[in-house]
């Protein structure tokens, strides 16, 4: 490429950063102190049209992200496959189950969902109350925040494990009054190489999961969803940082979407005290997670295979 060529590259880059930067920075600003002050009314008295009036104005700052997607990021090409046995709907309630390998991730979740599933929240640490107006907006907004306490914490004062396992179950019958998607990282933290080695990860693709939050969605949740719903994403160009999708730098993003069957015994066992149901649940969400490392080895072929 001749310099003249990489010098308009660079250009059209620095203009998409300002562009991309300056829109979600006005449109944060626009939307989030109306979210803000109706949570505030929920402090004297809970109401339905409050919670439903944040959605709406939270889905509204989705949408700005989205047009940006499609306007800003052109050159952005979708790879999306539903499974035909699910059937997603904006009044439906869904346990999400997904990879996780950058910040993007979370982009991706709520391109694909805005349209398509009710606003998606996820557990997050009770630690991020305290950031300003993003730790509010969560809490209002009925995303599950849980104190974790360490092994050692909970060694010396017992009730805690107990105190922690009902504010969990309090957070997520909270979502029961309106439809709801609830995501969960199995993997508990972004994928890296590094981190695969350190656990000596059985699998090609992903960590270790961890299935006690699974578990106690599905215990609290799990005879009131419609589904268990399993959200693959592949980055084929490699994992992208947060600065490299908004910047143009990510060209194809694939999206797969199942719909996880529950047998029967997982409803109604008691992961944390029965060991054998443990056991089971475990090796169960270890099939799961078998299927899906396959998964991601068939979609990263189909588009080494394309490239070639």
């Amino acid at each position: 490429m001749s310099t003249q060529a990489n010098k308009q590259s660079a250009l059209k880059k620095i203009t998409r950063g300002l562009t991309v930067g300056s829109v979600i920075t006005g449109s944060t600003f626009l939307h989030g102190p109306p979210v803000l002050a109706l949570g505030l009314t929920k402090l004297f008295k809970k109401s339905r049209a409050v919670d439903q009036t944040n959605i709406q104005i939270t889905n509204s700052w989705l949408n700005v992200n989205n047009w940006l997607i499609d306007h800003v990021l052109p050159h952005l090409e979708w790879d999306i496959t539903i499974d035909e046995a699910l059937d997603l709907s904006m009044q439906g309630r869904y346990l999400m189950t997904c990879n996780h390998q950058s910040w993007v991730d979370t982009t991706v979740n709520q391109y694909f969902g805005l349209t398509r599933m009710p606003l998606t929240r996820f557990f997050t640490k009770w630690e991020l109350i305290f950031i300003p107006f993003v730790g509010q907006a969560f809490k209002i907004l009925g995303f599950p925040m849980m104190k974790r306490h360490t092994k050692d914490q909970i060694q010396k004062n017992p009730e805690l494990k107990t105190r922690d396992l009902e504010e969990a179950r309090q957070a997520c019958e909270q979502l029961l009054s309106q439809p709801f998607t609830l995501l969960n990282y199995l993997e508990g933290t972004r994928f890296t190489p590094e981190k695969h080695d350190q656990q000596g990860s059985p699998y090609q693709h992903l960590l270790k999961p961890k299935a006690g939050g699974l578990a106690l969605a599905l215990n609290i949740l799990g005879d009131k969803i419609d589904a268990l719903v399993d959200m693959t994403i592949v980055y084929p160009d490699g994992i992208p940082g947060y600065g490299d999708f908004w910047l143009g730098d990510v060209s194809k993003i694939a999206v797969n979407l199942r719909k996880i069957e529950l047998p029967d015994w997982v409803l109604g066992g008691d992961y944390e005290d029965d060991e054998v149901y443990r056991k089971r649940f475990q090796d169960w969400v270890d099939q799961l997670w078998t299927e899906k490392d396959q998964l991601i080895t068939e979609m990263k072929a189909k588009y080494s295979n394309s490239s070639t």
